[in-house]
C-alpha cells in the first residue's frame, strides 16, 4: 500500500480499501492467502514523520497441525500502528509494516477446532477401542526399567 504524501490533508486522510495479499511468499501448504487484505486507517504527517493507524484483515487458509485439514482463518490486526521518519521520496510503502503484523499474529501452532471454528476429526489411534487393542499388545512401559541393574557404589 502506497501512500502519496502530497496528497494528505493537514488533518490527515481516512483510508479504506482492499489489496492484493501483502504474504504471497509463504509456502502454500502452511498458510495460503484466501482474499485480499482489508484495511481502514487514518493518516497523516507530524513533525516530520508519517503515521499511520487502524485495522487490518487478511483471510487465509492455514492447515491444522492436528488433523491436517485446511480451514480458513483471518488475521485481524486490531491496533495496527506505524511512525515513520520521512526521508526524501514523496512516495511512503506501507506494506512491509502491514505483511510484519500479520506473519507476527499467524498462529504457531493452527488447530482448526480453536481458531476454525469447527470440530477437529479424532484419529483413528486415539479411538477407545483401538487404544485398548494397543494397550493389550504392547509390553507395559516400565518393563525396561524392571531389566536395569544398578549397583551400588
Amino acid at each position: 500500500m502506497k501512500i502519496h504524501l502530497r496528497q494528505i490533508p493537514a488533518e490527515g486522510l481516512h483510508l479504506e480499501d482492499e489489496e492484493d495479499c501483502p504474504i504471497p511468499q509463504l509456502d502454500p501448504k502452511e498458510v495460503r492467502c484466501a482474499g485480499p487484505l482489508r484495511y481502514a486507517l487514518e493518516v497523516g504527517i507530524s513533525d516530520g514523520a508519517l503515521w499511520a493507524n487502524g485495522e487490518i484483515a487478511q483471510p487465509v487458509e492455514l492447515h491444522c497441525v492436528r488433523c491436517l485439514e485446511a480451514f480458513p482463518f483471518e488475521i485481524t490486526v486490531k491496533d495496527f500502528a506505524v511512525h515513520t521518519d520521512l526521508g526524501g521520496p514523496e512516495v511512503v510503502d506501507l506494506t512491509p509494516f502491514m505483511r510484519e503484523d500479520i506473519l507476527l499474529n499467524l498462529p504457531a501452532y493452527p488447530h482448526c477446532d480453536r481458531e476454525g471454528g469447527r470440530v477437529c476429526p479424532v484419529p483413528a489411534v486415539l479411538k477407545k477401542e483401538d487404544a485398548t487393542a494397543v494397550l493389550e499388545t504392547r509390553p507395559p512401559d516400565w518393563s525396561a526399567l524392571d531389566k536395569l541393574k544398578i549397583r551400588d557404589s
